[in-house]
C-alpha cells in the first residue's frame, strides 16, 4: 500500500473467537462482522485503522500473570499457558509466566517440559532448539569451503543446481562481446591517466604528489583497485567483484609510469593497466619520454601489471586508416608486445578513444578479448558500455566524482541450491536503479527473525537486537491494535516460542511459502494448515529450525520468476504498490529489500530474478513496507508499525545456534520482579 491504509495483502479479518488465543492479547478489538465468517471477504477485508489503544493497568497484567503461573504450576497444558525466555521484552499489556533460568546455556536457551508437546495447538516453547550441541555433536571449528558451519559446495550440489537450464543460462557468459546483465547493474569506473611527472606540462598531466594523493584517497575511501582480468570476467560472466572496485589505466608508456607510478603501485599493492604503442619503444615515434623494452619487461612480469596494446604508431584516428594500415596497427602491436614481453596481450586501447564498427571488427579479428575507449564529451561506467570492445573510461580529474558512485553490483559466485553462505559481509545498496524501478537491497550475514511483543517502527525493533539490518516480515492481523497477533504460525529466536496460527484462517494460507530458517540453511515450502500449525509439524520439514513464518507468495521459486497464475487469490497482487521481500541469492546468501517505486508482484519477481535471486518471497507490503540499516530507514515515508521482521546478523554476531539477542523494554524487568 502506498498510502496509510489498513488493507492486508494476505488475509483480512480473522475469526474473533480464536485469533488471539495464544499470541499476545490485544488492547482493543472490534465487534465481529459478516466478513469474519465470509471466506471471500477474508481475502480482501479492511483492518481497523491504527489508533492509540488504551493501556491495560498493571493490576490487570498481574492478575493475568498469576492465572498463567497457576496454569503452569498445576501442569495444565492449555493454550492459556504463555512461556517466557529472559530476553523477551514484555509489553505493559501482556500477561506472562516466569520460566526458571538454566545456567550456562545462554540468555534465551531455556528448555522447559513443553518441548514434547509439538502436536498440541497452543503456544509451545522452542528454546531447546537453541541449546548448544554437546561436545560429541559439536561441529568442527575448521571453516568449510563457503563458511564455518555451513554446507560445503560439492560436485553433486553444483550439478544439482545445474539441472534447471534457466538457472545455468542466467549465469553463463554473455555471448561475446556482449556484457552480462548482472554487470550492467554494477558501477565500475575505469580511470584514465597519461603522464605522471614532477611538474605538469599540459592540463591532463598529473604531478607525482597529486598521484600519490589519489592513491591515498582511494585507500581512505574504501575503493578496491582491480585488474583488467577481473573486470573482464565480471563484464563477461557477471563474476563478483570486491567492494567499490576501480580500474586504474595509464596510456602511452611515459617514463614516469616506470619511475613514479610503478613504485607507488607496488607500495599500495594496487593493480593497473599500462597501454603501450610499440613504435614509441622502438624509437620510431618521437615523444616526451618513454619506457624502454627492459623496463616494460620488468613491469609485465609483475602480477600487478597488465600490458595492453595501444597500436604501433599511435595514429590519432584509426577510423581514417585504410584496411591494410588498420590491420597493421592492431595486429603488429599485439604480435610485437607478445614477442618482446613473453606474455599474451589480451586487451587493446584505441588511440584517443576513436573507433567505429570497422575498427572494432579489426580488433576482434586480431584476437583481443576487450578494448578501452574514451570520449571528450561523455564518460560512463564499464557496465554501461555497448560491449566489451568499447569499455568507457573517466578522466583522472573525475576521481572525486566517481568515489561515491563506485559499486561492485550483485555479481556472485554460483553455488548449488543446497549450499548457503551465512558468513559473507553485509553489503548495502540503498538505491539500485533498473528499467523496471528502483530497489533497496541488503545482502549477506545470517538471517533471523523477531516476533516483537507489539507493533513498532522497524528501527525501534532493530535497536533492541544485535542485528544490523531488517525488513518488515510476516503478515499481522490489523483488527487488533497495539498487539503482535500474526497471520499464520510463527517461530522466532526473539521469543523462542512457537505460536500457532488461527485455525480458521490457516486454510486460506495453504500453498503460500512457509519460510524456515536454521543456523545453516533456509527452506521455503508450501504451507499446509493440516501439517504446519504445530512445532512438530514444522520440525518435520526442518529438524533444527529456529525461525518460521508464512509469507505472501513466491516471487522467485527455484530460480524462476513466478507467473500471474501462481499468485492465485492473493489480494491485489497485480496492483502497483511498494513491496517488501526477502530470499536467497544464487551465491546462497540472504537478501532483504524493498521497492522504492510502486510495482506489481509479477514484475517484481522478474526483476529479482534478473538481479540474482534463486528464491524470493513477498513480505507484508504496502503501508508496512520498511527497510532499515543501523537504524536508518531506507523508505521515503513513515511506514505502518509492525510486530515482525526478518533481520541480518553480521559475521561477528552470527555465532552459535541462536545468536540473536532481543532486549526487554525499559522497565520490563521491574514489572517482572514486582509480579513475582
Amino acid at each position: 500500500m502506498d498510502k496509510p491504509s489498513e488493507q492486508s495483502e494476505q488475509v483480512g479479518k480473522p475469526d474473533p473467537a480464536t485469533s488471539a488465543s495464544s499470541q499476545s492479547q490485544p488492547s482493543r478489538r472490534q465487534s465481529p462482522s459478516a466478513a469474519d465468517l465470509n471466506p471471500s471477504a477474508l481475502a480482501k477485508a479492511e483492518g481497523s485503522a491504527d489508533r492509540a489503544a488504551p493501556t491495560k493497568t498493571r493490576n490487570k497484567a498481574l492478575l493475568l500473570t498469576k492465572i498463567g503461573v497457576g496454569c503452569f504450576v498445576v501442569g495444565a497444558t492449555t493454550s492459556a499457558a504463555i512461556t517466557l525466555s529472559p530476553s523477551i521484552s514484555l509489553s505493559r499489556n501482556k500477561a506472562f509466566s516466569a520460566i526458571p533460568k538454566v545456567a550456562g546455556v545462554g540468555a534465551i536457551a531455556q528448555n522447559i517440559s513443553t518441548q514434547g508437546l509439538g502436536a498440541f495447538p497452543g503456544e509451545i516453547s522452542a528454546s531447546y532448539l537453541c541449546l548448544a550441541p554437546t561436545a560429541a555433536a559439536a561441529p568442527s571449528a575448521t571453516p568449510a569451503a563457503i563458511a564455518p558451519g555451513l554446507v560445503s559446495p560439492t560436485l553433486s550440489t553444483i550439478l544439482a543446481g545445474a539441472v534447471n537450464p534457466s538457472f545455468v543460462g542466467q549465469f553463463r557468459a554473455a555471448p561475446w562481446p556482449g556484457i552480462h546483465e548482472a554487470a550492467r547493474m554494477a558501477r565500475v569506473p575505469v580511470l584514465m591517466y597519461h603522464d605522471i611527472l614532477p611538474e605538469k606540462e599540459v592540463f591532463f598531466d598529473v604531478t607525482v604528489e597529486e598521484f600519490a594523493g589519489h592513491l591515498e584517497r582511494i585507500k581512505e575511501e574504501g575503493l578496491t583497485p582491480i585488474s583488467f582480468d577481473q573486470l573482464y570476467d565480471h563484464l563477461r560472466s557477471g563474476a563478483p567483484l570486491p567492494p567499490k572496485p576501480v580500474l586504474l589505466t595509464f596510456d602511452d608508456g611515459y617514463i614516469g609510469h616506470y619511475t613514479h607510478v610503478y613504485p607507488l603501485l607496488k607500495e599500495y599493492q594496487y593493480p593497473a593497466v599500462f597501454s603501450l604503442f610499440t613504435g614509441k619503444l622502438d624509437g620510431d615515434v618521437a615523444g616526451r619520454s618513454t619506457v624502454t623494452w627492459e623496463q616494460a619487461k620488468e613491469m609485465a612480469a609483475d602480477p600487478l601489471i597488465t600490458i595492453a596494446a595501444h597500436s604501433v604508431m599511435h595514429p590519432r584516428d584509426l577510423r581514417e586508416l585504410n584496411d591494410a594500415d588498420l590491420q597493421r596497427e592492431v595486429v603488429e602491436s599485439k604480435q610485437r608486445l607478445e614477442a618482446e614481453l613473453g606474455i599474451p596481450i589480451r586487451y587493446f586501447t584505441y588511440p584517443e578513444g576513436n573507433y567505429d564498427e570497422r575498427v572494432a571488427a579489426a580488433v576482434a579479428e586480431a584476437g583481443y578479448d576487450a578494448a578501452l575507449t574514451m570520449s571528450n564529451y561523455e564518460e560512463w561506467f564499464a557496465g554501461e558500455s555497448d560491449d566489451l570492445l568499447s569499455i568507457g573510461r573517466f578522466g583522472q580529474s573525475q576521481l572525486a566524482a566517481i568515489i561515491p558512485e563506485a559499486w561492485e553490483g550483485l555479481g556472485m559466485n554460483v553455488v548449488g541450491r543446497n549450499t548457503f553462505d551465512f558468513y559473507s559481509p553485509v553489503r548495502v545498496m540503498e538505491e539500485l536503479e533498473t528499467e523496471e524501478g528502483r530497489l533497496a537491497l541488503i545482502t549477506g550475514g545470517r538471517p533471523v527473525t523477531v516476533h516483537a511483543d507489539s507493533r513498532y517502527q522497524l528501527p525501534e525493533i532493530l535497536a533492541r537486537t544485535n542485528a544490523v539490518a531488517a525488513v518488515d516480515g510476516g503478515f499481522f492481523n490489523l483488527r487488533y491494535l497495539d498487539s503482535n497477533v500474526m497471520i499464520g504460525p510463527v517461530l522466532s529466536q526473539a521469543t523462542q516460542t512457537f505460536v500457532p496460527g488461527n485455525p480458521s484462517e490457516n486454510p486460506l494460507l495453504n500453498t503460500r511459502p512457509l519460510a524456515l530458517i536454521s543456523a545453516d540453511e533456509v527452506k521455503f515450502v508450501p504451507f499446509d494448515a493440516d501439517k504446519h500449525n504445530t512445532l512438530r509439524g514444522v520440525q518435520a520439514e526442518m529438524a533444527d529450525v529456529t525461525d518460521a513464518f508464512v509469507g505472501a507468495a513466491w516471487l522467485v521459486r527455484d530460480g524462476e520468476p513466478q507467473p500471474p497464475e501462481s499468485f492465485g487469490t492473493l489480494f491485489d497482487f497485480e496492483a502497483y504498490r511498494h513491496r517488501a521481500f526477502w530470499g536467497i541469492n544464487n551465491a546462497g546468501q540472504p537478501v532483504i529489500g524493498v521497492t522504492k517505486d510502486r510495482v506489481d508482484s509479477v514484475a517484481l519477481g522478474e526483476l529479482l530474478h534478473q538481479v540474482g535471486f534463486r528464491d524470493a518471497i513477498m513480505l507484508d507490503s504496502g503501508a508496512s513496507t520498511s527497510l532499515t540499516y543501523e537504524g536508518e530507514s531506507f523508505v521515503d515515508y513513515e511506514p505502518r508499525p509492525v510486530p515482525h521482521m526478518v533481520a541480518l546478523l553480521t559475521t561477528e554476531e552470527a555465532q552459535g545456534p541462536c545468536p540473536l539477542t532481543f532486549d526487554p523494554l525499559p522497565g520490563a524487568q521491574e514489572v517482572q520482579a514486582e509480579a513475582f
